[in-house]
């Protein structure tokens, strides 16, 4: 039965029908659980590549900031971030390697995934990871689709600017899929670099990432990402493009910026990620605190027993029901259960009502 027909006859039926049932069970939008569930999307307020080139020519400031999971990616919704990166670096923030290099496209889809799911407004871009699209343009174009049909998301990014590299990215344009570049300092590329090391400190270095981000614009690129650059290298590669650059570690004069979700948010405390959390980071919070600080609390109610209490014990069972309930493991022979569900009962209904009360009295 095609589509339209499934709507059609949908037409003529009650809610409460079998075939509503069917079709809650083909759609890809959870039902609402105790957890709840994400709303439809609004194509009309997602942002899109004409949203992205308005704020360009209005010279209005883009933001950018990574998600990685269905929770970080509802918050940048909420918060109205323009566009969401499901980024590399989740090979180093959530995966816990100390490069971008160990991810796989598998993995990366995963994380795609379920950032679409929880980001209903911001622009979605997924990485390319390193090992899917160096060995060809079609390799790239094989994996780009992926990243959209099996990830979600809107559009690629890509590092880098060498010829093989223009190559792919022209290619995935011309396949019709939306490409960001990624120059400066290239994360995947540290096996040549050095490590991560800046980039453009000298002239000739300076020059070649101006020159690589204007030969990922002509291949197509809508966007390009500076990466650790001197901000006078960020303005002239910023003021030769006719698209916006997005900044990282690369001062005020990009037309938006980008930060790592974890480390803008002070999440990581432990020694590995403090390595590797970049000097031009802000931390505009210290989540990580907060949550170190509720992890001990809860150990600590938990085990000294006042938590959970009662607030925190909501599901109850009739007094007439739990003498019903002791006969009946009784009947069973398990005799130390029903001394265990009777304690139960009666610690229960004291900590309910102080002032007195019993399972006996009732």
């Amino acid at each position: 039965m095609t589509t339209l027909a499934l709507l059609s006859k949908a037409k003529t039926l009650r809610p409460n029908s079998n075939f509503f049932t069917l079709l809650r069970c083909m759609s890809n939008v959870p039902e609402d659980t105790v957890y709840g569930g994400p709303k439809n999307q609004n194509p009309n307020q997602r942002v899109t590549l004409t949203h992205l080139r308005q704020k360009h020519r209005k010279a209005q400031p883009i933001t950018v900031v990574t998600a990685y999971d269905y929770p970080s990616a509802v918050h940048l919704d909420t918060a109205g971030i323009d566009v969401c990166l499901v980024g590399d670096s989740a090979s180093m923030v959530v995966h816990g390697h100390d490069t971008t290099l160990p991810i796989s496209l598998d993995e990366m889809l995963v994380h795609c995934r379920a950032v679409a799911r929880g980001a209903q407004r911001p622009l979605l871009v997924g990485d390319l990871p390193f090992g899917t699209y160096e060995s060809s343009a079609s390799q790239a174009v094989d994996t780009a689709v992926r990243v959209l049909k099996e990830g979600g998301m809107d559009a690629i990014k890509l590092e880098g600017g060498s010829p093989s590299r223009i190559s792919a990215a022209k290619a995935i344009v011309e396949a019709g899929i939306a490409v960001m570049g990624h120059v400066g300092l290239t994360p995947q590329a540290i096996s040549v670099l050095g490590g991560f090391r800046p980039q453009g400190k000298n002239v000739a270095s300076a020059v070649k990432v101006v020159e690589t981000a204007m030969a990922l614009q002509e291949a197509g690129c809508f966007s390009v990402v500076l990466e650790c650059v001197p901000p006078p290298v960020a303005a002239a590669t910023t003021s030769a493009l006719r698209i916006p650059t997005i900044g990282i570690g690369a001062g005020p004069f990009c037309s938006g910026q980008v930060l790592v979700y974890h480390d803008l948010l002070g999440m990581l405390q432990h020694p590995h990620h403090a390595k590797v959390t970049p000097k031009f980071c802000k931390q505009f919070a210290h989540v990580g605190d907060v949550i170190n600080k509720a992890l001990l609390e809860y150990r600590e109610e938990v085990t000294n027993g006042s938590f959970p209490g009662p607030v925190h014990s909501p599901y109850k069972i009739g007094v007439s029901d739990v003498k019903d309930f002791l006969n009946e493991l009784q009947k069973l022979g398990l005799e130390k259960a029903a001394s265990a569900a009777a304690e139960a009962a009666e610690k229960t209904s004291k900590a309910e009502s102080p002032g007195g009360g019993s399972l006996a009295s009732d």
